[in-house]
């Protein structure tokens, strides 16, 4: 059966596959459409199986903001060609889109888009993964994104633009929690475990007459306990903009309040292969000589 430039036409809009995927799977399927898009659906989901073993470790975070609601949401792929595609931003996007329109969890998004994360791996021939989503509430939110990869969204109340100054400092100090008094006893007590165990290696290897006191050693735990919830607080951190102010003084002189913030980095948690180019081509050359 003779296939026309029309069904072609029709079966790229309806599939958004390549010209010459569309001509082969109307002739397999002898001109019928729905047969066509059905095989192709099943030929999409078997390669997107066999992509699912890929580490996906590049892609992008988006932020979409509405009413008051900020959704961030992170978006996979293999490499950083892919990661600009139009297709992918696409793709992304209207993930996000939705994201931030129905307060979906992760699951839900997940589940929602996978015909059309099938589709999108089949034409872009790399694995692709909705990862994550988080959500941030505020009456004033102030977002960020660097490059791409890093997006955060800061909630509190005072001016814009300094707000947004926070935003920039979270992105790029990665603080874990706002005030040096949020951090989780139990992550204090192992690092104090830690910085104790640290302290008696370095005061056994002294000389008798050099070694510190116990209650010299206690000040020394209590000011390096300060510095290690200072450092992992946000308002502890020296702020990137005036180094020698810390971000609580900002806060103060600006006359701003933070609530909550929201970071998130692609591919955080995602264990990369390591990659050894030389071993690789020597492999390919040995797989060669046979």
């Amino acid at each position: 059966m003779a296939i026309t430039a029309a069904q072609v036409k029709e079966l790229r809009q309806r599939t958004a596959a390549g010209m010459m995927d569309c001509k082969k799977a109307l002739q397999e399927a002898d001109g019928d459409m729905e047969l066509a898009i059905e095989n192709m659906r099943k030929s999409g989901q078997a390669k997107a199986a066999k992509k699912a073993g890929n580490i996906a470790a590049e892609g992008t975070i988006l932020i979409k903001t509405e009413a008051g609601v900020a959704a961030l949401v992170e978006i996979n792929c293999q490499t950083d060609f892919v990661a600009k595609d139009n297709n992918f931003l696409a793709f992304a996007n209207e993930v996000a889109d939705a994201a931030v329109a129905s307060k979906a969890t992760i699951e839900e998004l997940q589940a929602q888009f996978e015909e059309k994360r099938i589709t999108l791996v089949t034409k872009i021939g790399e694995n692709i993964n909705v990862r994550r989503v988080e959500y941030i509430e505020g009456a004033l939110l102030a977002s960020y994104s660097h490059g791409a990869t890093i997006g955060v969204v800061v909630a509190g109340e005072g001016d814009a633009e300094s707000l947004k100054h926070i935003a920039m400092h979270v992105a790029a100090s990665k603080p874990d929690y706002i005030n040096p008094a949020d951090v989780p006893a139990s992550v204090v007590e192992n690092e104090q475990r830690i910085q104790l165990d640290i302290l008696k290696t370095e005061n056994d290897a002294l000389e008798e007459s050099k070694k510190k006191p116990v209650d010299l050693l206690e000040k020394i735990i209590i000011g390096r306990m300060k510095k290690f919830t200072g450092e992992i607080s946000l308002t502890g951190q020296a702020f990137i903009m005036e180094p020698k102010k810390t971000v609580g003084a900002i806060l103060k002189e600006k006359g701003l309040t933070v609530s909550s913030f929201v970071r998130l980095e692609v591919g955080e948690g995602i264990e990369k292969k390591s990659e050894d180019f030389a071993a690789e081509v020597e492999a390919q050359i040995a797989a060669a000589k046979g």
